[in-house]
């Protein structure tokens, strides 16, 4: 990729100064000048052992930074892996800095080379674990090889490097040097406390493994035109969402990033929503990732197995149902925005939207060759039967309102979803009175969204029934099929979204002055709704208007290609949980329609 302009790293991170490495289990972000700062150990919602970007280091952090605090810094991710590089620049030299976490084989490792490139550079380093959302702090002893342990309850902690540390203020500090040509290795590893030690990983040999492993996923992806290299970025990050011993996908890899600064919309996405794992599984396959559809559809069919009563909007990424919210008080939360929440009430939540998410996740992984599961006709039936006498009840809809349920469009679209596409599959699969059911059951829903969800005065749909407040989901209904494109009530709301939805260019999800949505405060453009916009406007052969609006969205990426879920274009600040599989899919999916249309970039 492009190699951005260097600059300095700045005294105070912001969501942006971050990047990401993982390995498919758990994630860590890294700011500009060298610092994790989030990392949860053993899995993506474990509970936190570095939480500085929620509070101060004095939560948890490892630094290793150079001593030059006028240093240049630029970044990159390694061609078609999530292996990255910070290189920084220093009136005596030049250094990379390696971060990655090789695929897990006992232990879980994080592995940190700094690469001698030109002259010297001294750096320091600072390790502070503070086990439990960075609230504990462990014993610190010597091992037997002369590593670093780290303990406390059940979680340890294992650091081998050539370099000599020593503690300070409960803190593991040291200083050196590195020189052109020299490799300084650290690697962390984290255990069981009550396991046997874990095995000495060689860093030389992880970082080839580690490439090779990423290289043969993203060697997949299929070629998007001009937009090729965003996409893959995409496609990288959200394959390192994904919990590989289950198929599960994560929302986003960190809890209460704020959706506006020194607010409290602040939400755990550590989980597994059906929505967004749908959304990412039909981006994929449609990009060659039939195998990733498949493991997720295998983690669907174990998370739902039970009364259909019970299907829940998210998950644990094991399956877990119960996901308790509660809020961590000795965490002050990002730049101050309060309070750090664990866990997501969300998902005792009605959304009607999902189970025609997953209707047509599963129908486009039919179309797509994935061999059938062997529940997926009778779990499906038991659902579709279920959704069947639900779907006229109020829910909470797809932005998990918390003032009380409504009549929401969308949801009731995402039903009429849910049934169309249980009728094509059953005609697929030579199920006529199959076919026949659904059916009606779809035009009931379609002929009820019609008759209560459309305001002649405003000349669009609505957000829910009654209502006169616009939503950017409303932008899905062509997208669904639900109407096509040119029919003058989506042109209507196309138009009604653009004037009341977009005060600096991009997509709000809802006016939140005029919403009762029961949050308090404010929030920042929504970027998933401006990638839909991208969509309809391809759809309507608005082709140069929707390119001029997605080389922005590209825009607002950060220097190693990642977006959060929202942006502020006033302050020009990424808001949010960091990196969002939503903002990605979205960008996926509207360089497919630029793709189609034959849009060109702009040169």
């Amino acid at each position: 990729m492009t190699q951005p302009n260097a600059s300095p790293p700045g005294p105070s991170p912001r969501i942006e100064d971050y990047a990401l490495v993982g390995d498919c289990e758990t994630a860590a972000l890294v700011s500009r000048s060298g610092s994790v700062d989030w990392l949860c150990w053993p899995r993506f919602d474990g509970p936190a052992c570095f939480a500085a970007l929620l509070g101060s280091p004095e939560n948890g952090r490892w630094s290793i930074s150079p001593r030059d605090a006028d240093a240049r810094v630029a970044r990159r991710y390694r061609g078609g892996t999530m292996v990255l590089e910070t290189r920084f620049e220093t009136a005596t030299g030049s250094a990379i800095l390696i971060d990655f976490m090789p695929p897990r084989d006992d232990a879980a490792n994080l592995v940190r080379l700094v690469v001698g490139e030109t002259g010297e550079v001294a750096f320091d380093l600072d390790l502070a674990i503070r086990f439990d959302y960075g609230r504990i702090v462990p014993w610190v002893s010597r091992g037997g090889d002369g590593s670093l342990v780290a303990i406390a309850g059940p979680d340890l902690l294992t650091l081998r490097t050539p370099v000599e540390l020593h503690g300070e203020d409960l803190h593991t500090v040291g200083r050196f040097t590195v020189r052109a040509g020299q490799r300084v290795p650290f690697v962390l590893t984290h255990s069981s406390s009550v396991a046997p030690p874990p095995a000495v990983v060689d860093p030389e040999e992880a970082l080839a493994r580690t490439e090779a492993t990423w290289r043969a996923f993203s060697g997949v992806c299929r070629p998007v035109g001009d937009w090729s290299e965003a996409v893959g970025r995409s496609v990288l990050t959200l394959k390192a969402l994904t919990y590989a011993p289950t198929g599960a996908i994560v929302a986003a890899p960190t809890t209460s990033l704020p959706e506006w600064i020194g607010g409290s919309r602040n939400w755990d996405y550590r989980y597994c929503w059906l929505r967004d794992a749908s959304f990412t599984l039909l981006s994929l396959m449609r990009l060659g990732y039939v195998g990733e559809a498949e493991a997720w559809r295998d983690w669907l069919m174990r998370a739902v197995a039970g009364s259909p009563e019970q299907m829940q909007i998210m998950y644990g990424i094991g399956g877990e149902r119960r996901l308790p919210e509660w809020e961590v008080p000795w965490l002050p939360g990002f730049a101050g925005s309060a309070p750090v929440r664990v866990g997501n009430g969300a998902a005792d939540q009605l959304q009607i939207d999902v189970y025609g998410q997953v209707a047509d996740m599963l129908y486009q992984a039919q179309r797509a060759g994935l061999p059938p599961h062997p529940r997926a006709g009778a779990i499906g039936g038991v659902i579709l039967g279920h959704l069947s006498r639900i779907w006229r009840e109020p829910d909470e809809g797809i932005w998990e309102v918390r003032s009380g349920r409504q009549h929401f469009t969308y949801s009731k679209v995402m039903a009429w979803t849910a049934f169309d596409r249980a009728a094509r599959l059953a005609v697929q699969n030579g199920d006529g009175a199959a076919a026949a059911r659904w059916r009606r059951e779809a035009d009931a829903v379609h002929a009820d969204v019609c008759a209560h969800a459309f305001d002649p005065a405003l000349n669009s749909f609505v957000q829910a029934y009654g209502s006169r407040a616009l939503d950017a989901s409303l932008l899905l209904l062509p997208l669904e099929g639900f109407l096509p494109i040119d029919d003058p009530r989506v042109a209507g709301t196309i138009a009604a979204v653009e004037a009341n939805l977009m005060p600096d260019g991009l997509v709000l999800r809802y006016d939140t002055d005029e919403a009762e949505d029961g949050l308090a405060g404010h929030e920042g453009a929504f970027l998933i709704c401006s990638f839909w916009l991208v969509q309809a406007w391809v759809m309507q052969g608005r082709v140069s208007e929707a390119r001029g609006l997605f080389e922005r969205l590209l825009s607002l990426r950060n220097d190693v290609g990642l977006l959060a879920e929202q942006y502020d274009a006033g302050s020009r600040r990424q808001l949010g949980n960091f990196p969002q599989a939503f903002s990605h899919i979205g960008l996926i999916n509207a360089a497919l329609a630029l793709e189609r249309a034959g849009a060109p970039a702009e040169g």
